[in-house]
């Protein structure tokens, strides 16, 4: 069986070194200043075959480069291959674009359906775009988190079917910071997807950040690219218009939030991420809607980050592999 044998290659590997590979010319890794050294990920998607971990950390073993850690996963009885690797590498010894050829030919030579590498203190950050309707707890927490640096992002834009206010917290913030909002009022015959699409073409992916309008599948397919939703995690016993209210009129035990790919089933993408808080008798409406909210903040921004860190992966239909 091919994984029992990559079992015994991986030992194999470790006990030869493979792994830890730490000469530079003929200096070690650790004699060299640490800040000379750069971080790097690279996640790959491929059909099982033996020789894998083998090939890629001789990859990075043959350009100097140092594994600090390996995930693979290998689902049972199915003839699929994921891994993500974190590595240092000196880039004068591994050029960013002899990085990119040497993965290269490891995709071809595996028939990789993916294979990405990505150097953070090199590459540019992920532009993206943030769809918002008039709810704007998501969009400030994004912001903040896009100003404090934790998440690694570009925003080049805020698009919103609500008008907001010339003196509102999140208008002032967006001014100070020259982030452009376009407000696109929407109707039930134009949904203004045309113009929208004008507005991020120039983006990696979309978050929608309590976008309360349905994108069109025209939309989905002439975008292309990923679009990361969040939503309460009360669905679907409470839709409609304030699911909050609904649930706790129910009494309800457990709330939650869920951020998801977006796909022409509404509500029902791949989920990146999931998070569920207990409450009690003694929360009232409003406790009820904060910890509600603040699931939602925490759950998207999380999803992104693992977007971001190249830590999400398609598997099967409707599943994501996190790592």
């Amino acid at each position: 069986m091919a994984f029992a044998k990559r079992g015994a290659q991986v030992l194999g590997v470790i006990a030869n070194g493979s792994f830890k590979s730490s000469r530079f010319a003929g200096r070690s890794l650790d004699s060299r200043p640490f800040t000379s050294l750069a971080h790097g990920v690279h996640v790959f998607h491929c059909p099982d075959d033996v020789g894998i971990v083998a090939k890629l950390s001789d990859c990075i073993a043959s350009r100097g480069g140092n594994i600090l850690g390996a995930d693979v996963f290998v689902p049972e009885n199915e003839n699929v291959f994921y891994s993500r690797s974190e590595f240092i590498f000196d880039p004068i010894k591994w050029p960013r674009g002899q990085m990119d050829e040497d993965f290269l030919q490891l995709s071809k030579k595996f028939n990789a359906m993916k294979s990405v590498v990505r150097v953070p203190i090199l590459d540019p950050k992920y532009k993206i775009a943030v769809l918002v309707s008039k709810q704007g707890h998501c969009l400030v927490d994004l912001l903040h988190g896009w100003q404090d640096g934790r998440l690694p992002v570009e925003i080049t834009c805020v698009i919103s079917n609500h008008n907001r206010g010339p003196n509102t917290h999140v208008m002032r913030f967006l001014e100070r910071h020259g982030i452009p909002y376009h407000y696109l009022q929407t109707t039930k015959e134009n949904q203004r997807e045309e113009e929208m699409l004008e507005l991020v073409q120039n983006t990696d992916f979309l978050v929608l950040a309590r976008y309360m309008q349905v994108l069109s599948g025209k939309f989905l397919r002439s975008y292309g690219k990923d679009i990361i939703n969040i939503h309460h995690g009360l669905l679907p016993s409470f839709k409609g218009g304030n699911p909050s209210k609904q649930a706790f009129d129910a009494g309800v035990k457990l709330i939650g939030a869920t951020s998801h790919f977006v796909t022409e089933e509404l509500d029902a993408g791949p989920i990146i991420e999931q998070m569920v808080e207990r409450v009690s008798h003694r929360d009232n409406l409003h406790s009820f809607v904060q910890k509600s909210e603040n699931l939602e903040k925490q759950c998207l921004s999380k999803a992104i980050k693992s977007y971001c860190e190249l830590r999400v992966l398609p598997y099967e239909k409707n599943k994501t592999v996190v790592f």
